[in-house]
């Protein structure tokens, strides 16, 4: 039986939400099954450490789109896994600067080809054509809402 409600289930806001979960899942699943502890949010972080030693929290945080309140946890989480430290700025004694630990090199390493591979299962059932199109359109809707918050669009992990 079809209601007007169900077209509510093909909203953009609503595909979207699911996607995420979706996405998340797979790389729990992936992550898992390749023996490793790690969320999408953590390897974002260890990607956005990988690319900038030695940059402020606030800054990962920016870089991946992560509110500043809550990277603190995730970078206390990779801090006790032992795959970053944290010291405090020479610039300014209130931020702390975060790089990646040799074993956190290694853990990113390692993980990498497996965060490559699991993209495809991530948009299941699109050709590399309708993939390629995907990601060109979610990216163009990104640019469009951060040209109108102000805010320059930094390339993220």
């Amino acid at each position: 039986m079809r209601t007007k409600d169900t077209t509510l289930f093909q909203m953009p806001g609503h595909l979207i939400r699911r996607l995420q979960q979706i996405s998340n899942q797979v790389f729990l699943n992936h992550m898992e099954e390749a023996g490793f502890d790690l969320t999408s949010v953590q390897f974002a972080t260890l990607q956005a450490l990988h690319s900038n030693p030695g940059i402020e929290q606030a800054q990962v945080a920016a870089m991946i789109a992560y509110d500043r309140a809550t990277i603190g946890g995730v970078i206390d989480r990779l801090e006790q896994k032992g795959y970053v430290s944290r010291v405090v700025s020479s610039r300014d004694r209130r931020a702390r600067e975060v790089s990646l630990t040799r074993e956190g090199q290694r853990i990113f390493e390692a993980v990498r080809p497996l965060i490559e591979q699991l993209q495809t299962d991530i948009l299941e059932g699109l050709d590399d054509t309708e993939r390629q199109q995907f990601s060109r359109l979610a990216q163009k809707v990104i640019d469009k809402r951060l040209s109108k918050l102000g805010g320059n669009r930094k390339k993220g992990p």
